[in-house]
């Protein structure tokens, strides 16, 4: 049997150099080789970010557990930074990059040398998502690809917004990689709903300004629609956990999240956002163990709403049906004259599934086709009905596996999340059709942050059966099969967790 420092030495059997200590060489030198071409361009301002870039880069290859919290409070507390324009069809929209996306890219890329450099780790923990998230993947990048070689797509901005999915990837990968125990999953959800406590007290501070209310460090315009979502997403989890709460005391707790984030969700005057929350809240029915007094109490929440709406709120919806009264130019639904904003957006969906049919099966590649404010109509028509058929197919496979978590486990805690995720997921469907929802960075990386928390939730339960029996993994399966202890531990047993610290 081969001892743990030789199997983890410098040298092999034969005495040749091992991967471990070849790789961070490279890795290495291939940052200095950047550096020294970097140096003829390089102000003051890029020097401290490339320094930082470097030390975030050193701790997140040291500890996944630090770059993960540093990842969650980036997810809505960074700046947003314009690079280039976006060439052809897409309206000269900016490619939007934001403090989080090289956060991202450089943890991403920590994650993955430490996982190539110790094999133990594993670099992509097998899950019941794995297939869906790479068939979709694999199309938007043919798509892309292919709308760049017909001059449809502008590849600079293409890449960027397909790095941008891929981005979301590693969010999950790293969670189901890195989860190992409750503990770890409490302390992640606590920094979840920190980073939305902080957002929302900013959100409540501007509403004295009378503007509509976004996230901070959104630019000049802002985008409350995301916020939206956003704080949609947010307050079903709580809600979620609020139904499963052990003691008075986390009840309460909850109580004053669900409040203080709904605050802010009103003043957004974010449609999408309000359409969201009506079938995100319904979903509890489904869902809640408790229907008893969940429908009485989404019975009085309906009733109550118009009374205690704020009135920036109310004349945001009557807005919808009024503002077009005595127009011709806008558009007419079952009798009903829709205001300007929303006459325009339907007619780009029509025009959007007109156009589709030139490229029916791989569409005109990520941004090939002009700005389009709708999920699904965006998906098709970049992506074509190949592209559609395997996001739909994605979307799925999440609702699926969270149904199967919520039946399965028997922990109140696991209960209250995994509800409150897949309430909030499909209120983000519904946003879906009034906004990007899918593509947007502030809202997914907390949906596939929680995804691969609520995924691993069975595997966290097996490891405290085993715990509290007394057994490890192993032993338990040695003890099962009746011989005696294996010379290594099983593969299944050992593939069941990503990394550690």
């Amino acid at each position: 049997m081969i001892n743990a420092p030789d199997k983890a030495g410098l040298r092999n059997s034969q005495g040749e150099i091992s991967l471990q200590l070849i790789a961070p060489l490279l890795l290495l030198l291939s940052i200095l080789i950047v550096f020294a071409m970097m140096i003829p361009n390089l102000t003051p301002t890029r020097v401290v970010a490339f320094a930082a870039g470097l030390v975030l880069f050193v701790v997140s290859f040291i500890s996944t557990r630090i770059a993960l919290y540093i990842l969650i409070f980036s997810m809505l507390l960074s700046p947003e930074i314009i690079i280039g324009s976006t060439e052809g069809a897409t309206l000269g929209r900016g490619v939007t990059l934001r403090v989080d996306d090289f956060l991202l890219v450089v943890i991403g890329f920590s994650w993955l040398a430490r996982m190539a450099i110790n094999k133990e780790l594993g670099l992509f923990l097998k899950t019941p998502l794995n297939k869906p998230i790479a068939y979709y993947l694999v199309v938007c990048l043919i798509s892309t690809l292919i709308g760049s070689s017909s001059g449809r797509v502008d590849l600079k901005t293409g890449f960027f917004f397909v790095l941008k999915y891929f981005e979301y990837v590693i969010v999950y990968f790293m969670v189901v990689n890195h989860l190992k125990d409750e503990k770890q999953v409490r302390k992640y959800l606590a920094a979840l709903l920190l980073t939305c406590a902080i957002v929302s007290v900013i959100g409540i501070s501007m509403i004295p300004s009378g503007a509509r209310i976004s996230a901070p460090f959104e630019g000049r315009s802002g985008e409350p629609n995301t916020f939206g979502g956003y704080l949609v997403f947010m307050i079903c989890l709580v809600i979620g956990l609020l139904q499963t709460a052990p003691s008075l005391r986390d009840r309460l707790i909850y109580g004053f999240l669900v409040f203080l984030f709904a605050l802010p969700l009103f003043y957004t005057q974010s449609r999408s956002s309000y359409i969201a929350a009506i079938p995100a809240i319904i979903s509890f029915v489904f869902l809640s163990k408790k229907r008893q007094w969940v429908i009485p109490v989404v019975l009085l929440i309906g009733l109550l709403l118009p009374y205690v709406a704020p009135q920036p709120t109310k004349e945001r919806v009557a807005y919808t049906f009024t503002q077009g009264l005595n127009r011709r130019d806008v558009v007419e639904v079952f009798g009903i004259k829709l205001d300007t904003s929303s006459s325009a957006r339907l007619i780009s969906w029509a025009e959007a599934a007109s156009d589709w049919i030139e490229h029916p099966v791989l569409g005109y590649g990520i941004t090939g086709y002009r700005f389009v404010d709708a999920q699904y109509v965006r998906a098709i028509t970049e992506t074509g009905f190949l592209g559609l058929f395997f996001f739909f197919l994605l979307m799925h496979a999440i609702f699926r596996e969270g149904r199967r978590v919520l039946r399965n486990t028997q922990d109140p805690f696991h209960q209250g999340l995994t509800m409150g995720f897949l309430a909030g997921f499909m209120g983000l469907l519904f946003h879906a059709t009034g906004a990007n929802t899918f593509i947007i960075v502030r809202i997914m990386e907390p949906f596939w942050f929680v995804a691969g928390m609520v995924i691993m939730l069975p595997e966290i339960e097996k490891s405290q059966v085993f715990l509290t029996q007394g057994e490890t993994p192993t032993e338990r399966a040695v003890s099962a099969a009746g011989s005696g202890p294996p010379e290594r531990p099983p593969r299944q047993a050992s593939s069941l967790r990503g990394s550690g610290d």
